[in-house]
């Protein structure tokens, strides 16, 4: 009988130990809320279309006006046929024929006087209105984005180049402008060659260069 108190006494006391050392280990802190009227982390820079120096918005070109410090007022926005784009509060707001850049300083100015101090980014999410066309015998004929300056060489290059049943010496240009159509002729393997490099025109939107 001795023997067995004795036995109980010590699980007793084993067990107070494991619970006492358990309730000395040290807990992780918890977490301290920000305090209030700390000034919100900028949005994560918007990502866009890159853009040459001489771009300017156009119709039917899907734009992103980021207002810092406030959500409510950034969004994705599509310039309309007549060259506006809508707002939250602003409204209407003249965007064709503009520059990514000073279209945000249009913003900005109008938005001051429904917010303080408020800083617009606008960068082109997609561009619709300025592209040409390539078709005929390259490996991938379509519409390609003129975000910058390009020559034919060059759109012949993004097209994947000219495929083995091409006329590398009898490609042209169809420009449109107005009710007239010029035709512009283009040798590839002259111009592969540094030969007739006039050929090798700068594009404008629009134009479509056929491959046979």
């Amino acid at each position: 009988m001795r023997t067995l108190v004795a036995a109980a006494v010590i699980l007793a006391s084993l067990s107070s130990l494991t619970a006492l050392a358990q309730s000395d280990t040290p807990r992780p802190p918890a977490p301290q809320p920000q305090p209030s009227g700390q000034a919100p982390k900028p949005p994560a820079p918007a990502t866009g279309v890159a853009t040459g120096a001489d771009f300017v918005i156009g119709p039917q070109d899907v734009l992103g006006v980021l207002f810092w410090r406030d959500q409510e007022m950034s969004g994705d926005v599509t310039v309309r046929p007549d060259g506006m784009i809508t707002l939250p509060l602003i409204r209407d707001v003249q965007a064709a024929g503009l520059k990514p850049d000073q279209l945000a300083d249009r913003i900005q100015q109008a938005a001051r006087e429904f917010i303080s101090q408020p800083s617009v980014t606008v960068v082109l999410r997609q561009m619709n209105s300025r592209k040409v066309f390539i078709t005929g015998e390259v490996t991938h004929p379509g519409a390609y984005p003129l975000a910058s300056s390009m020559t034919v060489m060059q759109l012949i290059a993004i097209a994947g180049g000219l495929t083995e049943f091409a006329a590398p010496k009898n490609i042209s240009i169809m420009r449109v402008e107005g009710s007239e159509t010029t035709i512009f002729d283009f040798n590839y393997k002259d111009v592969a060659k540094g030969k007739k490099r006039e050929q090798n025109i700068v594009l404008k939107p629009g134009d479509t260069v056929v491959v046979p």
